[in-house]
């Protein structure tokens, strides 16, 4: 009983990771996501005690999706530059995955766009850019003093989120890659 639930449950979560990313959160019923997971109303509420709790869920998988294609490019980087790189070139392959309706952005700034000020959900967008600054910060750390590492983190920060909306609004990584460049011209006296 409890793999079927837990199937279910990620039926659910699929599909509403989907239908948030090709048509918003507020535009995404519960019915259209039971439906497209081909499970019961019941069966949702038996996973996630709201639809809020859905999202929360749904940002937390994208959160995860992110790290994992952050680990994947970190891994293959044998310096810090390649590392703090490795940041930028998981957004790429993030812009570079096939959506339904094509690449629309970052999936969790656009929820968070949706979403009440003081909604759990706002909070995890803001730990997961939180925690992609830290990564650069990191790295930096390796290459120059703290103090400069801090705001080179957060200028590369700004560049990134600047360049992934933009790069939602063209519908592909042009954007993103341009940044990278840009990235590891800034670093490249470090």
């Amino acid at each position: 009983m409890s793999t079927r639930r837990g199937g279910a449950r990620q039926r659910i979560l699929d599909a509403a990771a989907r239908r948030f990313y090709a048509d918003g959160v507020a535009a995404t019923g519960i019915d259209v996501i039971t439906a497209e997971a081909g499970v019961a109303k019941m069966s949702l509420y038996n996973n996630f005690a709201s639809k809020s709790a859905l999202v929360e869920a749904y940002l937390d998988a994208r959160h995860g999706e992110w790290l994992g294609l952050y680990r994947a490019r970190a891994e293959a980087a044998t310096t810090p530059a390649e590392r703090l790189l490795a940041v930028f070139d998981a957004y790429i392959d993030h812009a570079d995955a096939a959506y339904e309706h094509g690449f629309r952005g970052c999936g969790l700034l656009n929820a968070a766009a949706e979403l009440p000020r003081d909604a759990p959900g706002r909070q995890a967008v803001r730990r997961h850019k939180e925690e992609v600054e830290r990564l650069l910060c990191d790295e930096l750390s390796l290459l120059t003093d703290a103090t400069r590492a801090g705001e080179l983190a957060e200028h590369l920060s700004f560049l990134l989120e600047g360049s992934m909306a933009r790069a939602g609004l063209e519908g592909d990584a042009g954007r993103l890659i341009g940044a990278r460049r840009i990235a590891a011209e800034l670093i490249s006296d470090l």
